[in-house]
């Protein structure tokens, strides 16, 4: 088993940033792809980056320039900065983890993000 704990969300001013952690633990697969998704009130979830255990990188075209995906392979750790920050960009933020070599689809609890105007 796998658990996710996303952490660094918040309340900010729009132009604002803020950089969420995830920590995953237990049973994890060295190859994999690690995200962050996002789903706002009335609408469903969304990919905002993924990224590879070999560093590629996926953006939604709403935050390409402005948000940044990185993770630590040793500490299983992806962190997501998010710059620029919008009133469209508050939601539920989710960490996922996909193992490629093994099953499973793993989620973090969300943590919240809110961008006032």
């Amino acid at each position: 088993q796998v658990q996710l704990v996303e952490s660094g969300g918040g309340l900010v001013q729009a132009g604002g940033s803020l950089r969420l952690s995830c920590a995953a633990s237990g049973a994890i697969s060295g190859i994999n792809v690690m995200g962050w998704y996002r789903q706002a009130p009335g609408k469903q979830r969304e990919l905002v980056a993924t990224i590879t255990s070999g560093g590629r990188t996926v953006y939604a075209d709403s935050v390409k320039g402005r948000f940044t995906i990185s993770r630590d392979n040793a500490k299983n750790t992806a962190f997501l900065l998010m710059n620029s920050l919008k009133p469209d960009d508050t939601a539920v933020y989710y960490c996922n983890l996909l193992p490629l070599l093994s099953r499973g689809n793993y989620w973090g609890q969300g943590t919240q993000v809110t961008v006032s105007s």
